[in-house]
């Protein structure tokens, strides 16, 4: 049964999650076959919504964000909100997918933080946590299609529970914490807030003020926080997401580069233009070029998907 929904933007597809009936949870877990033909998607696209797969067996490639990484099962991928990714010349890809929305993580709020992290990279290999994320999978499964008592709250502490063993896979940086941040610790809680709202497909906003704004601080004091949390400036990490958006849009679509320009927020092509060379020593006609033949250039993927971001 297809829970994935294709609305259209300007050349890049935005999914959406829509959960069929009984089930009336911000939630969906099944097979590549059951979730649907999208699930698979070989064209770039972003979501709504957090993904995770665990992936047993295939080949091909996972593309996230400019960031190619070969399909070696068992493999784990996290995709967040935003971010563009597509599979590529994928064959016989077999595995679990969980969908969800920022609702479903309300219980344990630093695990957006992680899933971000895990989201720097492609793709997991499993290593020693294959056995034990098997067996959640299967058990997080049979849940959602028995709809046992209580299946709601078991499935929040194993989704939970599945980021924590993602977090131990090789290489993940991944580290959801084992209690709720402390109150003090203002600090994170607006880089975290931050994070998100930065991320956001197709809401992202590109001034300080607004930011700071909407999370109801002054904007100083806003900077302040996210520095102390980060060790940057919100501005430099507002470059850093408006670099990427622009990548993502030169990459994954057929816009023209007034279009990429305007959709990036820029009045001007022309200062566009210079802020991209700026960032990325390449025009956006080069950065084009390059990323249509070679998704493992490293100056196309130097900006993608960073894991010290807010």
């Amino acid at each position: 049964m297809d829970r994935l929904r294709n609305t259209r933007l300007p050349d890049l597809p935005l999914h959406r999650l829509e959960v069929p009936l009984p089930h009336l949870l911000p939630f969906a877990i099944g097979t590549f076959d059951t979730i649907g033909p999208l699930s698979r998607a070989a064209f770039p696209h972003r979501h709504t919504f957090y993904e995770i797969v665990y992936v047993t067996g295939g080949s091909g490639s996972h593309v996230l964000d400019l960031v190619s990484r070969p399909v070696e099962p068992p493999q784990l991928c996290v995709i967040t909100p935003g971010q563009v990714h597509h599979w590529a010349g994928a064959e016989e890809l077999t595995g679990h997918v969980v969908l969800f929305n920022e609702d479903f993580l309300l219980p344990h709020a630093d695990d957006a933080s992680a899933l971000r992290a895990l989201a720097a990279r492609p793709g997991h290999p499993a290593g020693e946590q294959a056995a034990p994320i098997a067996a959640l999978l299967a058990d997080m499964g049979g849940e959602y299609r028995e709809l046992r008592p209580g299946y709601q709250n078991v499935l929040r502490a194993c989704l939970h529970i599945l980021i924590a063993r993602a977090s131990r896979t090789p290489g993940s940086t991944g580290s959801p914490s084992d209690a709720p941040a402390p109150a003090c610790d203002r600090a994170a809680e607006v880089a975290s807030a931050f994070g998100r709202l930065l991320c956001e497909p197709g809401g992202a906003r590109w001034a300080v003020g607004w930011y700071a704004r909407e999370l109801g601080l002054s904007a100083g004091h806003f900077q302040t926080l996210v520095r102390r949390a980060t060790g940057r400036s919100p501005g430099s990490l507002i470059r850093q997401q408006r670099t990427l958006e622009a990548k993502r849009l030169l990459s994954g679509t057929h816009m023209t580069i007034r279009q990429v320009s305007h959709q990036a927020g820029f009045a001007d092509p022309a200062y566009f233009c210079r802020f991209f060379r700026k960032e990325t020593g390449m025009s956006p006609g080069e950065f084009r070029n390059r990323a249509g033949r070679n998704h493992h250039d490293p100056r196309i993927e130097s900006i993608a998907a960073h894991p010290d971001g807010p």
